[in-house]
Protein backbone atom coordinates (compact mmCIF):
# COMPACT_ATOMS: atom_id res chain seq x y z
CA UNK A 1 0.00 0.00 0.00
CA UNK A 2 1.02 3.86 -0.62
CA UNK A 3 1.43 5.57 2.66
CA UNK A 4 2.65 9.17 4.07
CA UNK A 5 4.13 9.87 7.29
CA UNK A 6 3.87 13.20 9.01
CA UNK A 7 6.35 14.01 11.17
CA UNK A 8 10.69 12.52 11.56
CA UNK A 9 10.42 12.38 15.18
CA UNK A 10 11.35 8.51 16.99
CA UNK A 11 7.69 7.62 16.35
CA UNK A 12 7.67 8.92 12.10
CA UNK A 13 11.42 8.05 11.25
CA UNK A 14 10.83 4.49 12.74
CA UNK A 15 6.82 3.95 11.95
CA UNK A 16 8.45 4.97 7.75
CA UNK A 17 11.43 2.68 7.53
CA UNK A 18 9.70 -0.58 8.83
CA UNK A 19 6.47 -0.05 7.07
CA UNK A 20 9.03 0.41 4.03
CA UNK A 21 10.62 -2.95 5.31
CA UNK A 22 7.24 -4.51 5.27
CA UNK A 23 6.85 -3.68 1.45
CA UNK A 24 5.00 -0.41 1.24
CA UNK A 25 5.85 2.45 -0.48
CA UNK A 26 6.52 5.64 1.71
CA UNK A 27 6.73 9.60 1.91
CA UNK A 28 8.25 11.07 5.01
CA UNK A 29 6.67 14.58 5.42
CA UNK A 30 8.29 17.21 7.36
CA UNK A 31 8.15 21.05 7.10
CA UNK A 32 12.52 20.78 7.84
CA UNK A 33 13.85 21.03 4.86
CA UNK A 34 17.21 19.33 6.88
CA UNK A 35 15.15 16.16 7.86
CA UNK A 36 14.03 15.81 4.37
CA UNK A 37 17.54 16.13 3.05
CA UNK A 38 19.12 13.97 5.64
CA UNK A 39 16.05 11.09 5.18
CA UNK A 40 16.57 11.48 1.09
CA UNK A 41 20.41 11.02 1.52
CA UNK A 42 19.17 7.66 3.74
CA UNK A 43 19.63 8.85 6.87
CA UNK A 44 17.49 9.45 9.63
CA UNK A 45 16.84 12.52 11.86
CA UNK A 46 17.23 10.27 15.45
CA UNK A 47 19.54 8.25 16.26
CA UNK A 48 17.86 4.59 16.72
CA UNK A 49 19.48 0.89 17.09
CA UNK A 50 18.87 -0.41 13.15
CA UNK A 51 17.19 2.59 11.69
CA UNK A 52 20.07 3.88 9.64
CA UNK A 53 20.23 0.28 8.00
CA UNK A 54 16.69 -0.04 7.06
CA UNK A 55 16.63 3.83 5.59
CA UNK A 56 19.88 2.94 3.78
CA UNK A 57 18.21 -0.36 2.40
CA UNK A 58 15.02 1.55 1.25
CA UNK A 59 15.70 5.19 0.41
CA UNK A 60 15.25 5.57 -3.43
CA UNK A 61 13.39 2.51 -3.37
CA UNK A 62 10.44 2.72 -1.44
CA UNK A 63 11.10 5.08 0.64
CA UNK A 64 11.42 9.07 0.23
CA UNK A 65 10.67 12.57 2.22
CA UNK A 66 9.22 15.82 0.95
CA UNK A 67 7.92 18.87 2.61
CA UNK A 68 5.24 19.08 -0.14
CA UNK A 69 1.96 17.72 1.78
CA UNK A 70 0.07 17.77 -1.08
CA UNK A 71 2.26 15.88 -2.98
CA UNK A 72 2.03 13.16 -0.65
CA UNK A 73 -1.62 13.01 -0.13
CA UNK A 74 -1.86 12.85 -3.76
CA UNK A 75 0.46 9.67 -4.00
CA UNK A 76 -0.74 7.87 -1.38
CA UNK A 77 -3.59 6.08 0.50
CA UNK A 78 -3.39 6.65 4.38
CA UNK A 79 -1.22 9.26 5.98
CA UNK A 80 -0.30 8.93 9.39
CA UNK A 81 0.22 11.65 11.66
CA UNK A 82 3.55 11.07 14.12
CA UNK A 83 3.82 14.72 15.22
CA UNK A 84 5.04 15.51 18.76
CA UNK A 85 2.91 16.40 21.26
CA UNK A 86 4.82 18.27 23.76
CA UNK A 87 3.96 18.99 27.58
CA UNK A 88 2.14 22.27 28.30
CA UNK A 89 2.38 24.64 31.59
CA UNK A 90 -0.34 23.14 33.00
CA UNK A 91 1.21 19.24 32.68
CA UNK A 92 -1.63 18.99 29.73
CA UNK A 93 -0.15 18.24 25.69
CA UNK A 94 0.13 21.09 23.45
CA UNK A 95 -2.09 19.52 20.40
CA UNK A 96 -0.85 22.29 18.12
CA UNK A 97 1.32 20.57 15.74
CA UNK A 98 -1.57 18.13 15.55
CA UNK A 99 -3.79 20.48 14.59
CA UNK A 100 -1.65 21.99 11.97
CA UNK A 101 -0.64 18.57 10.58
CA UNK A 102 -4.44 18.22 10.24
CA UNK A 103 -5.19 21.43 8.48
CA UNK A 104 -2.33 20.96 6.01
CA UNK A 105 -3.76 17.25 5.34
CA UNK A 106 -7.35 18.41 5.22
CA UNK A 107 -6.11 20.87 2.30
CA UNK A 108 -4.14 18.48 0.67
CA UNK A 109 -7.49 16.17 0.76
CA UNK A 110 -9.52 18.24 -0.81
CA UNK A 111 -8.00 18.41 -3.82
CA UNK A 112 -7.89 14.92 -3.97
CA UNK A 113 -10.42 13.15 -6.36
CA UNK A 114 -10.49 9.07 -4.38
CA UNK A 115 -10.82 8.15 -0.68
CA UNK A 116 -7.99 8.98 2.02
CA UNK A 117 -7.63 7.86 5.35
CA UNK A 118 -5.83 9.66 8.39
CA UNK A 119 -4.53 7.73 10.85
CA UNK A 120 -3.45 9.28 14.61
CA UNK A 121 -0.61 7.69 15.80
CA UNK A 122 1.00 10.60 17.75
CA UNK A 123 0.13 10.32 21.80
CA UNK A 124 -3.03 12.38 22.15
CA UNK A 125 -5.67 12.14 25.23
CA UNK A 126 -8.84 10.75 24.53
CA UNK A 127 -11.53 12.38 22.34
CA UNK A 128 -8.29 13.92 20.47
CA UNK A 129 -8.97 12.02 17.50
CA UNK A 130 -12.97 12.14 16.91
CA UNK A 131 -13.16 15.88 18.48
CA UNK A 132 -9.67 17.83 16.98
CA UNK A 133 -8.30 15.63 13.93
CA UNK A 134 -11.29 15.33 12.30
CA UNK A 135 -13.67 18.29 12.38
CA UNK A 136 -9.92 20.24 10.84
CA UNK A 137 -9.77 17.15 8.38
CA UNK A 138 -13.75 17.97 7.40
CA UNK A 139 -13.43 21.76 7.63
CA UNK A 140 -10.29 22.00 5.72
CA UNK A 141 -11.09 19.17 2.92
CA UNK A 142 -14.84 20.08 2.45
CA UNK A 143 -15.28 16.21 2.96
CA UNK A 144 -17.59 14.12 5.60
CA UNK A 145 -15.64 11.96 7.49
CA UNK A 146 -16.88 8.11 6.77
CA UNK A 147 -17.37 9.35 3.08
CA UNK A 148 -15.03 11.45 1.79
CA UNK A 149 -12.02 10.19 4.00
CA UNK A 150 -11.58 7.95 6.87
CA UNK A 151 -10.06 8.24 10.60
CA UNK A 152 -8.58 6.21 13.31
CA UNK A 153 -6.33 5.98 15.77
CA UNK A 154 -3.59 3.48 15.81
CA UNK A 155 -1.38 4.03 19.01
CA UNK A 156 2.20 3.23 18.83
CA UNK A 157 4.17 1.14 22.01
CA UNK A 158 8.06 1.79 21.01
CA UNK A 159 10.48 1.27 23.45
CA UNK A 160 13.28 3.92 22.58
CA UNK A 161 15.91 1.81 21.55
CA UNK A 162 14.34 -1.24 20.62
CA UNK A 163 11.80 0.52 18.60
CA UNK A 164 12.59 -1.04 15.40
CA UNK A 165 12.52 -4.50 16.60
CA UNK A 166 9.51 -3.44 18.55
CA UNK A 167 7.62 -2.30 15.51
CA UNK A 168 8.56 -5.81 13.43
CA UNK A 169 7.49 -7.58 16.61
CA UNK A 170 4.70 -6.44 18.33
CA UNK A 171 2.85 -8.04 21.50
CA UNK A 172 0.14 -5.46 20.32
CA UNK A 173 -1.69 -4.07 17.64
CA UNK A 174 -4.38 -1.51 18.71
CA UNK A 175 -6.56 -0.05 15.47
CA UNK A 176 -9.26 2.16 16.69
CA UNK A 177 -11.45 3.33 13.81
CA UNK A 178 -14.43 5.53 12.74
CA UNK A 179 -15.88 2.64 10.67
CA UNK A 180 -15.36 -0.50 9.45
CA UNK A 181 -13.74 0.59 5.85
CA UNK A 182 -11.28 2.47 7.82
CA UNK A 183 -9.89 0.14 10.19
CA UNK A 184 -9.42 -2.62 7.56
CA UNK A 185 -7.15 -0.56 5.67
CA UNK A 186 -5.44 0.56 8.63
CA UNK A 187 -5.19 -3.61 9.52
CA UNK A 188 -4.16 -4.24 5.91
CA UNK A 189 -0.95 -2.56 6.53
CA UNK A 190 0.26 -5.17 9.57
CA UNK A 191 -0.71 -8.20 7.29
CA UNK A 192 2.74 -9.58 6.96
CA UNK A 193 3.09 -9.30 10.73
CA UNK A 194 2.97 -11.80 13.55
CA UNK A 195 0.46 -10.13 15.96
CA UNK A 196 -3.68 -10.17 16.90
CA UNK A 197 -4.98 -7.11 15.89
CA UNK A 198 -7.29 -5.48 18.53
CA UNK A 199 -10.45 -3.66 17.09
CA UNK A 200 -12.11 -0.50 19.12
CA UNK A 201 -12.71 2.88 18.41
CA UNK A 202 -10.46 5.89 18.53
CA UNK A 203 -11.12 7.27 22.12
CA UNK A 204 -10.81 3.99 23.18
CA UNK A 205 -7.02 3.00 21.38
CA UNK A 206 -6.03 6.73 23.04
CA UNK A 207 -6.84 5.02 26.44
CA UNK A 208 -5.13 1.96 25.71
CA UNK A 209 -2.28 4.58 25.11
CA UNK A 210 -2.31 6.09 28.24
CA UNK A 211 -3.33 3.05 30.30
CA UNK A 212 -0.37 1.05 28.96
CA UNK A 213 2.50 3.86 29.88
CA UNK A 214 0.77 4.82 33.43
CA UNK A 215 0.83 1.38 34.26
CA UNK A 216 4.28 0.60 33.72
CA UNK A 217 5.46 4.06 35.31
CA UNK A 218 3.59 2.71 38.27
CA UNK A 219 5.16 -0.49 38.34
CA UNK A 220 8.56 1.76 38.52
CA UNK A 221 7.30 4.07 41.05
CA UNK A 222 6.15 1.25 43.38
CA UNK A 223 9.48 -0.49 43.09
CA UNK A 224 11.42 2.40 43.72
CA UNK A 225 9.15 3.40 46.93
CA UNK A 226 9.22 -0.43 48.26
CA UNK A 227 13.24 -0.08 47.38
CA UNK A 228 13.00 2.95 49.57
CA UNK A 229 11.95 1.33 52.60
CA UNK A 230 14.28 -1.38 51.73
CA UNK A 231 17.03 0.38 51.89
CA UNK A 232 16.21 1.35 55.29
CA UNK A 233 15.34 -1.57 56.42
CA UNK A 234 18.46 -2.86 55.15
CA UNK A 235 16.84 -5.41 52.98
CA UNK A 236 17.86 -5.91 49.23
CA UNK A 237 14.95 -4.89 46.93
CA UNK A 238 16.26 -6.97 44.56
CA UNK A 239 16.23 -10.03 46.01
CA UNK A 240 12.52 -9.02 47.15
CA UNK A 241 11.36 -8.28 43.72
CA UNK A 242 13.06 -11.48 41.91
CA UNK A 243 10.75 -13.31 44.48
CA UNK A 244 8.06 -11.07 44.04
CA UNK A 245 7.85 -10.69 40.27
CA UNK A 246 7.73 -14.79 39.56
CA UNK A 247 4.10 -14.11 40.69
CA UNK A 248 1.79 -15.44 37.43
CA UNK A 249 0.12 -12.24 37.87
CA UNK A 250 2.57 -9.61 38.20
CA UNK A 251 5.46 -10.90 36.30
CA UNK A 252 9.07 -9.06 36.76
CA UNK A 253 9.25 -6.29 34.12
CA UNK A 254 9.68 -2.69 35.43
CA UNK A 255 10.22 -4.03 39.27
CA UNK A 256 13.51 -2.80 39.08
CA UNK A 257 14.45 -0.13 41.88
CA UNK A 258 16.78 3.30 40.66
CA UNK A 259 16.91 6.44 40.30
CA UNK A 260 13.64 6.69 38.43
CA UNK A 261 12.03 6.91 34.79
CA UNK A 262 12.13 10.03 31.84
CA UNK A 263 12.06 9.89 28.46
CA UNK A 264 9.76 11.30 26.25
CA UNK A 265 6.80 9.02 27.06
CA UNK A 266 5.84 7.81 30.86
CA UNK A 267 6.33 11.41 32.07
CA UNK A 268 4.35 13.29 29.70
CA UNK A 269 1.56 10.38 29.02
CA UNK A 270 1.32 10.38 32.77
CA UNK A 271 1.06 13.83 33.21
CA UNK A 272 -1.31 14.03 30.22
CA UNK A 273 -4.04 11.46 32.14
CA UNK A 274 -3.63 13.66 35.63
CA UNK A 275 -4.55 16.70 33.47
CA UNK A 276 -7.44 15.07 31.28
CA UNK A 277 -8.72 13.38 34.98
CA UNK A 278 -8.84 16.34 36.38
CA UNK A 279 -10.75 18.49 34.00
CA UNK A 280 -13.38 15.74 34.65
CA UNK A 281 -13.52 16.66 37.99
CA UNK A 282 -11.93 13.93 38.97
CA UNK A 283 -8.60 13.84 41.40
CA UNK A 284 -6.49 11.04 40.01
CA UNK A 285 -4.32 10.13 43.88
CA UNK A 286 -2.49 7.36 42.50
CA UNK A 287 -1.20 8.94 39.32
CA UNK A 288 0.17 12.17 40.99
CA UNK A 289 1.70 9.92 43.72
CA UNK A 290 3.66 7.96 41.11
CA UNK A 291 4.91 11.28 39.55
CA UNK A 292 5.65 12.32 43.53
CA UNK A 293 7.72 9.75 43.54
CA UNK A 294 9.64 9.90 40.17
CA UNK A 295 10.22 13.68 40.84
CA UNK A 296 11.99 12.68 44.71
CA UNK A 297 13.65 10.20 43.27
CA UNK A 298 16.80 11.33 41.72
CA UNK A 299 17.56 13.55 44.33
CA UNK A 300 17.89 10.47 46.63
CA UNK A 301 21.14 10.24 44.82
CA UNK A 302 22.70 13.36 45.94
CA UNK A 303 21.08 12.52 49.56
CA UNK A 304 23.34 9.74 49.79
CA UNK A 305 26.37 11.86 48.30
CA UNK A 306 25.71 14.17 51.26
CA UNK A 307 25.94 11.56 53.98
CA UNK A 308 29.38 10.52 52.83
CA UNK A 309 30.65 14.27 51.66
CA UNK A 310 28.47 16.92 53.71
CA UNK A 311 30.59 19.77 52.22
CA UNK A 312 30.51 19.64 47.93
CA UNK A 313 31.32 22.83 47.37
CA UNK A 314 34.23 22.58 45.09
CA UNK A 315 34.60 18.53 44.82
CA UNK A 316 34.55 17.22 41.50
CA UNK A 317 31.51 14.30 40.83
CA UNK A 318 31.51 12.06 38.23
CA UNK A 319 28.22 11.66 36.74
CA UNK A 320 27.84 8.68 34.30
CA UNK A 321 25.22 8.14 31.96
CA UNK A 322 23.07 11.23 30.78
CA UNK A 323 20.51 9.78 28.62
CA UNK A 324 17.11 8.60 30.15
CA UNK A 325 18.25 4.92 29.64
CA UNK A 326 20.69 2.84 27.81
CA UNK A 327 20.62 2.34 24.25
CA UNK A 328 19.57 5.77 23.32
CA UNK A 329 20.82 9.19 22.96
CA UNK A 330 17.58 10.50 24.14
CA UNK A 331 17.77 13.37 27.07
CA UNK A 332 13.97 14.25 27.85
CA UNK A 333 13.23 13.93 31.54
CA UNK A 334 16.62 12.15 31.72
CA UNK A 335 16.68 11.94 35.79
CA UNK A 336 20.70 12.67 35.58
CA UNK A 337 19.28 16.58 34.84
CA UNK A 338 17.73 16.88 38.49
CA UNK A 339 21.23 15.63 40.24
CA UNK A 340 23.09 17.68 37.66
CA UNK A 341 21.60 20.63 38.85
CA UNK A 342 21.25 19.87 42.37
CA UNK A 343 24.90 19.44 42.35
CA UNK A 344 25.64 22.53 40.44
CA UNK A 345 23.37 24.45 43.13
CA UNK A 346 25.48 22.79 45.86
CA UNK A 347 29.28 24.27 44.22
CA UNK A 348 30.50 20.75 43.03
CA UNK A 349 32.21 20.57 39.93
CA UNK A 350 30.46 17.95 37.51
CA UNK A 351 32.48 15.86 35.06
CA UNK A 352 29.90 13.32 32.78
CA UNK A 353 30.15 11.15 30.37
CA UNK A 354 27.73 9.31 27.68
CA UNK A 355 27.99 7.13 24.59
CA UNK A 356 25.51 8.71 23.03
CA UNK A 357 23.81 11.49 24.73
CA UNK A 358 26.46 14.41 25.61
CA UNK A 359 25.93 16.52 22.65
CA UNK A 360 21.96 16.78 23.10
CA UNK A 361 22.75 17.60 27.29
CA UNK A 362 25.06 20.29 26.38
CA UNK A 363 22.17 22.53 25.16
CA UNK A 364 21.05 21.90 28.76
CA UNK A 365 23.65 22.67 31.11
CA UNK A 366 27.21 24.05 29.22
CA UNK A 367 29.15 24.66 32.52
CA UNK A 368 29.44 21.16 33.08
CA UNK A 369 32.46 18.88 31.65
CA UNK A 370 31.36 16.86 29.29
CA UNK A 371 34.19 14.04 28.27
CA UNK A 372 35.35 11.22 26.13
CA UNK A 373 35.28 8.21 28.03
CA UNK A 374 34.30 7.34 31.33
CA UNK A 375 37.82 6.60 32.49
CA UNK A 376 38.36 10.69 31.84
CA UNK A 377 35.27 11.39 34.13
CA UNK A 378 36.53 9.20 37.05
CA UNK A 379 40.10 10.76 36.45
CA UNK A 380 40.68 12.66 40.26
CA UNK A 381 36.96 12.70 40.62
CA UNK A 382 35.66 12.73 44.18
CA UNK A 383 32.86 10.40 44.05
CA UNK A 384 30.83 8.85 41.05
CA UNK A 385 27.16 8.58 40.39
CA UNK A 386 26.01 6.46 37.77
CA UNK A 387 22.53 7.24 36.47
CA UNK A 388 22.26 5.32 33.31
CA UNK A 389 22.19 1.82 32.49
CA UNK A 390 25.13 1.23 29.83
CA UNK A 391 26.16 -1.94 29.92
CA UNK A 392 29.97 -0.68 29.67
CA UNK A 393 29.20 0.91 32.87
CA UNK A 394 29.10 -2.95 34.68
CA UNK A 395 32.63 -3.04 33.59
CA UNK A 396 34.66 -0.19 34.99
CA UNK A 397 36.92 -1.62 37.84
CA UNK A 398 40.36 -0.75 37.34
CA UNK A 399 39.01 2.67 36.35
CA UNK A 400 37.68 3.54 39.55
CA UNK A 401 41.15 3.51 40.94
CA UNK A 402 41.88 6.36 38.87
CA UNK A 403 39.54 8.29 41.35
CA UNK A 404 40.77 10.76 44.05
CA UNK A 405 37.84 9.35 46.32
CA UNK A 406 36.46 5.83 46.30
CA UNK A 407 32.94 6.16 46.64
CA UNK A 408 30.51 5.09 43.92
CA UNK A 409 26.33 5.71 44.26
CA UNK A 410 24.48 3.53 42.07
CA UNK A 411 21.39 4.44 40.40
CA UNK A 412 20.91 0.95 38.10
CA UNK A 413 21.83 -1.63 40.00
CA UNK A 414 24.62 -1.98 37.61
CA UNK A 415 27.78 -2.65 39.58
CA UNK A 416 28.83 -5.67 41.63
CA UNK A 417 30.86 -4.35 44.13
CA UNK A 418 32.49 -8.13 45.69
CA UNK A 419 33.34 -8.78 42.07
CA UNK A 420 35.76 -5.46 41.86
CA UNK A 421 39.04 -5.82 42.05
CA UNK A 422 39.78 -2.09 42.92
CA UNK A 423 38.42 -1.25 46.83
CA UNK A 424 34.87 1.64 46.49
CA UNK A 425 33.05 2.38 48.78
CA UNK A 426 30.11 1.21 47.06
CA UNK A 427 26.10 2.56 47.96
CA UNK A 428 22.97 1.93 46.15
CA UNK A 429 20.14 3.87 45.49
CA UNK A 430 17.68 1.54 47.14
CA UNK A 431 19.74 -1.87 47.98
Amino acid sequence: MRISIIGSGYVGSVTAACFAALGHEVICIDIDEKKVSQINDGYPPVWEEGLEDLMQKHVGKNLIATSDYEYAVQNTDISFICVGTPSGNDGGIDLSIVGAASKSLGSAIASKSGYHVVVVKSTVVPGTTEDVVLPLIEEYSGRIAGEGFGVAMNPEFLREGRAVDDFMNPDKIVVGAIDERSGALVSELYRDVDCEITYTNPKTAEMIKYTNNSLLATKISFANEIGNICKKLGIDTYEVMNAVGKDFRLSPNFLNSGAGFGGSCFPKDVRALIGKAKEMDYYPSLLESVMEVNELQPLQMVELLQEKIPDLSGKTISVLGLAFKGNTDDIRESRSIPVIKKLLELGAEVKTYDPLASENMENVFDTITYCESSVESLRDADACLIMTEWDEFRDLDEAFSLMKGNLVIDGRHLIDPEALSTEIEYVGICW
